[in-house]
């Protein structure tokens, strides 16, 4: 199964991450945003951790990616993996642990501005799990 892949779109970058798991989508959906900016090997010298919340899945996606962006843009971390936990209960929590590299390492190509909700969806298919989103680039 394909961890994830890029959709035809005039402006922006538009993807669909996949997953056996709700986690597993999640996190093929920030290695696609992240192989969108730089496509190569990222090394794995920085460890951080980041927690989002929703109301629904498709809130959760948005601040989980949402996360990354105010870490790239603060501390010029730049993802290589990450491994996610999500809980339910009156939300959806999220904690991943990341691991990554300096961005200023990396020749990146694209600047994601924001995550937006255009088009956004996360679904389960028969066995396996959705996530579809649009960056604003």
């Amino acid at each position: 199964m394909e961890k994830y892949k890029y959709l035809e779109h005039t402006a922006d970058i538009k993807f669909q991450a996949f997953g056996k798991t709700l986690e597993e989508a999640f996190e093929n959906s920030a290695s696609a945003m992240f192989n969108a900016m730089y496509v190569g090997k990222v090394k794995e010298t920085i460890k951080r951790k980041i927690e989002a919340e929703g109301s629904d899945l498709e809130s959760l996606l948005y601040h989980f990616l949402e996360e990354f962006l105010v870490l790239m843009d603060s501390e010029g971390f730049f993802m290589a993996s990450c491994k996610v936990e999500i809980k339910k209960g009156k939300t959806y929590k999220l904690t991943a642990k990341l691991t990554g590299d300096d961005a200023k390492n990396y020749a990146i190509s694209l600047d994601v501005k924001a995550i937006t909700y255009n088009d956004m969806y996360v679904k389960k298919d028969k066995s396996n799990w959705i996530c579809q989103v649009l960056l604003d680039v």
